[in-house]
């Protein structure tokens, strides 16, 4: 699923990869999927993007945007998977395909649930809004509105659903969430009331250095880029290392499920009480 850090990788590669492509057709989806969205019917998108190069793109929250001229843009979000391959490589089934005059395509397929959204910069979407708007980790205002929404959010609350429900931090899921909690010897069933003030700080400051460490080495291993390659951020609490111990005591490394998906942790690191 798109994060943070893989919102902002794919983003990079789509300008530098796709930057000055012209389309040359767009193929609509070879099967429905009725958990895929879309901005009208796809059907149309082929009449309005042929012909249009691509000027930029752009990641926020949990969405990645190609720009065209003409102010079209199309948008997907978290649960869509972008790949660039030749238009020989283009698989069976997709939801979307954009090829390019060069010989490449953008294919498109979405992995349990997602959107892709053609539209003109007037895009009227909650949580659009919310991750096109939202206070980036690497900003200087960050600070003053991480604290604001902690101490103004219900203190019953556990720190998992703190950061990775309500947008809040859009693009913060509960993917990054398990080694920014780990960082922070934080278990994600703690509630907001049992913070210390140093717990604070070290949970701000750690969502700050390992989202900058995701981010700079191309994304998670768990997750894959714009040519299918895995990212090179080793995940300490994931699928990937569950079967491993815990790079600081040795520990056994515990999943289990709570709030709609699975939390990784050390529970001697990370203590509940």
């Amino acid at each position: 699923m798109l994060e943070f850090p893989e919102t902002h990788n794919i983003a990079d590669q789509l300008r530098i990869h796709t930057t000055g492509k012209i389309v040359s057709s767009v193929l609509p989806p070879t099967k429905i999927n009725k958990f895929c969205w879309f901005n009208g019917d796809p059907a149309d998108y082929n009449n309005l993007l042929t012909g249009m190069t691509v000027k930029s793109a752009d990641g926020f929250g949990i969405y990645v945007e190609l720009v065209f001229e003409g102010n079209k843009k199309l948008c997907f979000n978290d649960g869509i998977n972008v790949r660039l391959v030749l238009k020989e490589a283009i698989p069976k089934n997709y939801q979307l395909v954009i090829c390019f005059e060069d010989g490449y395509a953008l294919v498109f397929t979405v992995a349990m649930y997602g959107g892709i959204y053609l539209h003109d910069g007037s895009y009227d979407n909650e949580y659009y809004i919310k991750s096109k708007n939202a206070i980036s980790p690497f900003s200087e205002d960050f600070d003053e509105y991480f604290r604001k929404t902690l101490s103004e959010s219900k203190q019953t609350m556990s720190v998992k659903a703190f950061l990775a429900t309500e947008q809040r931090f859009p693009g913060i899921g509960n993917g990054v969430l398990q080694d920014i909690l780990f960082c922070s010897n934080i278990h994600p069933k703690r509630k907001i009331a049992t913070l210390e003030e140093n717990e604070k700080d070290m949970l701000f400051k750690s969502i700050h250095s390992v989202l900058k460490n995701m981010t700079e080495h191309g994304g998670r291993d768990t997750e894959k880029d714009l040519f299918g390659k895995a990212g090179g951020y080793k995940t300490m609490m994931s699928k990937n290392s569950v079967s491993c111990c815990c790079p600081v005591c040795k520990g056994e490394i515990t999943k289990e499920a709570y709030l709609g998906g699975s939390v990784y942790y050390c529970a001697r690191c990370q203590r509940l009480e």
